[in-house]
This record gives C-alpha cells, sequence and structure tokens, in this order.
C-alpha cells in the first residue's frame, strides 16, 4: 500500500534558544506540565529502546512515574525482556511522544537499578489489582492461553484475600540518567526546531540547534 501522500503541516508553535531553560528536565518539565493542562492522554507514555547481546534493538512503551533532577524513572518486571536486556547494556533511549503538540522529546542514558525501599514505596501506592498482576505475569515467556493467565490472578486474589500484597522480589524500577536530551518541536516546511543538551565531564549542559 502506498501511503506516502498522509502528510500534513505542523503548525502548532516553534521554540527558540531563549525559549529554553539552563538545563533539561526543567525544559521538560515545561513540555510535560503543559502537556497535562492540555489533557493530552498518557502524557506520561514513553517508548523505551533497549539492545540485546546481539545488537538488535527493541522498542516498548511503558510508563515513566517520577522524574527528577537525575533522571527519569519507570517500573517493571526485572525478569523481563527489557531488564535482561539492560543488564547486558545499560545505555537506554526514550521516546515522549506528544503528536498533539507536534513534539518529541529524545532522552539518551544510562538505566541503573533504584533501591529496594524506593521500590516499595511506588508498589504500595499502586490499585490493589496491579499489585496483584505483578505477581501474575512471567513477562515477556510464552503463554498457552489467556485463560491460564486469568487463573493465576484469581489465585493470587485468593492468596492475598486478607492482607497486604507484598512487593514481588523480581519487580522493581530503573532510574535512567540522562546524558543527552533532545526537544523536537514540528515546523511548517519540514524546517523543524531542534535544540539538544548534552552533558559535559563537568556536568554542565550545552545546547545547541541541531538542523531538522
Amino acid at each position: 500500500m502506498d501511503i506516502s501522500n498522509l502528510r500534513r503541516e505542523y503548525r502548532y508553535s516553534g521554540v527558540s534558544r531563549a525559549d529554553l531553560t539552563p538545563e533539561p528536565v526543567a525544559q521538560f518539565s515545561r513540555w510535560f506540565e503543559e502537556a497535562q493542562r492540555a489533557g493530552l492522554q498518557d502524557p506520561n507514555a514513553m517508548i523505551l529502546a533497549t539492545v540485546d547481546e546481539a545488537g538488535q534493538a527493541s522498542q516498548r512503551t511503558v510508563l515513566l512515574k517520577y522524574y527528577a533532577s537525575d533522571g527519569f524513572v519507570f517500573f517493571t518486571n526485572l525478569e523481563s525482556k527489557k531488564a535482561r536486556q539492560i543488564a547486558g547494556n545499560s545505555r537506554v533511549s526514550l521516546l515522549f511522544p506528544w503528536l498533539q503538540f507536534d513534539r518529541q522529546v529524545i532522552v539518551e542514558g544510562v538505566a541503573e537499578r533504584i533501591s529496594a525501599v524506593e521500590s516499595m514505596r511506588y508498589f504500595m501506592s499502586r490499585p490493589h489489582d496491579s499489585q496483584l498482576a505483578a505477581w501474575v505475569s512471567n513477562q515477556s515467556q510464552p503463554l498457552t492461553s489467556r485463560q491460564v493467565l486469568l487463573q493465576k490472578f484469581d489465585e493470587m486474589k485468593r492468596k492475598f484475600a486478607n492482607g497486604e500484597v507484598p512487593m514481588p522480589s523480581f519487580w522493581g524500577g530503573y532510574k535512567v540518567r540522562h546524558e543527552r536530551v533532545e526537544f523536537w518541536q514540528g515546523r511548517e516546511q519540514r524546517l523543524h526546531d531542534r535544540f539538544e543538551y548534552a552533558r559535559e565531564p563537568g556536568g554542565d549542559w550545552t545546547i545547541e540547534r541541531l538542523a531538522p
């Protein structure tokens, strides 16, 4: 199928060097809060890219749960495909596709496990069924049927019916410590605005405009 004529102009807004904050997380926070105020669906959804030992890249959508000046945090099964790939190569990339605003934010850096205490704090704040689901799925492994999954879920509901759901030992969080962050704003005629923050050895940030 030829879809080469499927296109539109990007007319939402532009961004200039003078608009940017000195460091990237403050700029990310500006755009993230704007996405929230506008009611964008799942503004914390981000595409996580990892690479396996053969150099094959994998992507999946995960949810950002915390961010601060030192990085971006998500949670997952620690025996999943993504976790195994991070164990072999901790260099990852995140992509926030805020398409309604003709915007993307790309984060490149290193993923590292956060402490069990930090993971526990978030786990205990999750809805009860989400806590149960963490116990049920042997993530990324073959599954014979959905019925098997539902049966395991019912088993967990009975097992933890009379108390708190403990955090599984195979579940936890990662923090992506950013080394490069790009802010992309679509513009007309495909002459987009792109600004890259890159961390210097001393910890300061340089900002450069990139060609579209």
